[in-house]
């Protein structure tokens, strides 16, 4: 059984301890524009479902108004009775 030396058990706790710098170094590089990438194109996604709606909304008012002008008028209905104001007594 090997029994860890002290100079080992430092090296190790080194190379974790500049592992972490350099980590954080990247991150501080790399994060901004990694976000910017994710926003830009979260965006994009919002413009072109935004674009599908306004599109599906032009065709459902374009086809609407179509079918209302060739529709005809509506017939009068038959007039079955009077109608009554019920109110309320107290």
């Amino acid at each position: 059984m090997e029994i860890a030396s002290f100079t080992g058990f430092v090296k190790t706790l080194v190379y974790i301890i500049l592992f972490y710098y350099l980590f954080k170094f990247l991150i501080r590089i790399f994060a901004p524009i990694l976000m910017k990438t994710a926003v830009n194109k979260m965006q994009q996604k919002m413009q072109e479902q935004m674009n599908q709606q306004f599109g599906q909304h032009q065709s459902q008012s374009n086809t609407h108004s179509q079918q209302s002008k060739t529709k005809e008028m509506p017939k009068e209905k038959k007039k079955v009775g009077e109608y009554v104001d019920f109110e309320e007594i107290n």
